[in-house]
């Protein structure tokens, strides 16, 4: 009998244990609990530390830091036709969880959802706008948009959204292809011009230059003539003023001038050597009768 109340005591120390085992839970402080009871929400506890609940309540826990909603690429058709390849992602915090668990039931299920309306907000947003302005301060317009769009309906799942980013707006291969050869024809049409244009411009500098090229040796040369022109006069007046004075040493000018223009370089000359041409190498004064002339009325005579 003494045995028997011992067993029975201590089957009641198992179950009093076991009932206050399953009635006390722990809250992690990075984490927030909530009580489920056959199933359905019944409490919520965000403070950390060890609290007590019903035995036949079950506690789930969610997440209190910064989540990321990170939903898979997709091609968007802009408003110009141009498709782009659009890789979206979303901070959130639970802040309810029995709202997050009536609404979405697992973070899967919440995942799946919610990155479809993720999806949908930036698909409508990004596809009214152009391919430059998604390349321009305008894309900051269209992530505001979107980032409001999203608030608006975290409400339903006990969530608020801290950020929505675009990471990445990639052209499909064909349209990257297409842009480039786009791009690249604008540059070599451009380059035509540029090209065309320069030519253009050292055409009209090249005949500039040779106009006034033209006009300074025409110009130089009416100076270079007249200045020849007062030489050649003033040449023939000094040698008329020396023709004046002494006819032998004018005769004797004229002749160093022909012999320089006759005698020069390779020049070969078939000739009497008592030709008139060369009366001066034969008798230094010029004149062989001058010079017997004179000899006849020197005083020894």
């Amino acid at each position: 009998m003494t045995n028997l109340r011992y067993i029975i005591a201590g089957i009641a120390v198992i179950v009093l244990g076991l009932f206050a085992f399953s009635s006390v839970y722990t809250v992690h402080e990075t984490k927030q609990a909530l009580i489920l009871e056959f199933g359905q929400p019944r409490d919520e506890e965000t403070d950390p530390g060890l609290h007590f609940k019903l035995p036949w309540q079950s506690a789930t826990y969610y997440d209190k830091r910064v989540l990321s909603l990170d939903p898979p690429a997709q091609e968007i058709i802009l408003s110009d036709q141009k498709r782009i390849n659009v890789d979206a992602f979303v901070r959130y915090l639970i802040v309810s969880p029995k709202q997050f668990r009536l609404r979405a039931n697992t973070e899967a299920n919440f995942v799946d959802i919610f990155g479809r309306i993720l999806n949908s907000a930036v698909r409508a947003e990004v596809g009214r706008v152009l391919l430059a302005d998604m390349l321009s301060n305008k894309r900051d317009d269209v992530m505001a948009r979107i980032t409001a769009e999203l608030k608006r309906q975290s409400t339903d799942f006990g969530i608020v959204v801290v950020d929505v980013r675009i990471g990445r707006t990639d052209l499909p291969p064909t349209t990257s292809e297409s842009v480039y050869n786009r791009m690249r024809s604008q540059r070599v049409a451009q380059a035509s011009k540029l090209r065309a244009e320069g030519a253009e411009i050292k055409a009209r500098i090249q005949a500039e230059a040779d106009r006034e090229r033209t006009v300074l040796l025409a110009e130089a040369q009416r100076k270079a003539q007249i200045l020849r022109g007062e030489g050649e006069g003033k040449q023939t007046r000094i040698l008329n003023a020396a023709f004046g004075r002494d006819p032998e040493f004018f005769a004797f000018y004229r002749s160093m001038e022909a012999y320089g223009a006759a005698l020069g370089d390779g020049t070969t000359m078939v000739l009497s050597p008592d030709s008139e041409f060369f009366r001066f190498f034969n008798d230094l004064p010029g004149d062989s009768k001058r010079g017997q002339s004179e000899i006849d009325k020197s005083p020894s005579n």
